[in-house]
């Protein structure tokens, strides 16, 4: 296929990026039954898309309406995102999403899950009525905060969300697992093949983040706002969704493969939206 191609050096800090320019391509849907239809366009998770025209053989017709299901929206790392995994509709999220019957909007952001305000602002504002965050592991591979800053930005994150959603279930979830960074702090580095956590100075890894206290920590915020009155507030050890038994499946030791994401969603569907998860449908009562 054609059209630009964007290079990443993942070997530098931060990684570089060039984009080779190519020539658009057409893409052709059909062979599709007749009659009226609804069409959803999967686009694809590994690649940046910039659409110049959309054109329809036959009467183009209002939308369709929104299911009357459960909307759920995720934000997280570009473990979230999904380049590894065989298609859009295969990422974690996306397999935990068809597993549990929701509408998913997923904010799987490689690279850039750092708390942003604006990200905040987004789910905060969002027609939505679930809502998980999986914090922590593009803090650690940019080194971007440290303990201090960190906790007060999952604080001020929550704070902002719950300004219009006080009672939406919110599900945080702490970094899978990490060899290089479980207890090294980051930044992580690439060298082609896997990622590492450089050597420095004892004196300039004060306060500096390793999964292992990132785990930590986040349970501690969870567990001071459910005791400060926030019941629809939870928390999901990272560790149930991927583990050394999965090590297998950690090519690059950072990012699943295609295998380990489905299995993610998988877990994350029974746990998060099984019987006894915080994202179980209610009960219907008579």
């Amino acid at each position: 296929m054609a059209g630009q191609t964007v290079v990443i050096d993942g070997t530098r800090r931060p990684p570089a990026f060039k984009i080779e320019p190519g020539e658009p391509s057409t893409l052709v849907f059909d062979n599709l039954p007749a009659g009226p239809k609804a069409l959803e366009i999967w686009l694809p998770q590994s690649a940046t898309v910039e659409l110049r025209a959309l054109r329809v053989d036959g009467d183009l017709l209002p939308p369709a309406p929104l299911s009357p299901g459960r909307r759920w929206a995720h934000y997280g790392s570009s473990i979230s995102h999904g380049m590894e995994a065989d298609g859009p509709s295969e990422t974690w999220p996306a397999v935990a999403a068809r597993a549990a019957g929701v509408e998913l909007t997923s904010l799987g952001l490689g690279g850039q899950c750092h708390l942003d305000g604006m990200v905040a602002r987004t789910l905060r504002d969002a027609d939505v009525d679930l809502i998980s965050l999986k914090l922590g592991i593009n803090v650690l591979n940019g080194d971007s905060m440290r303990e201090r800053v960190f906790i007060a930005a999952v604080h001020s994150f929550l704070d902002t969300i719950r300004d219009t959603k006080p009672k939406t279930p919110i599900l945080v979830v702490s970094p899978i697992l990490c060899p290089a960074a479980e207890d090294r702090p980051g930044p992580t580095l690439n060298d082609g093949q896997k990622i590492y956590t450089p050597d420095r100075a004892e004196t300039l890894a004060l306060g500096a983040l390793t999964a292992r206290r990132i785990r930590q920590l986040l349970a501690s915020i969870v567990e001071r706002r459910r005791e400060g009155g926030d019941v629809h507030l939870h928390y999901l050890d990272g560790l149930a969704l991927f583990s050394e038994p999965d090590l297998a499946d950690l090519p690059d030791g950072l990012h699943p493969n295609a295998a380990g994401l489905r299995r993610m969603g998988e877990r994350f569907a029974d746990l998060a939206f099984g019987a006894a998860g915080p994202f179980a449908a209610p009960r219907m009562t008579e």
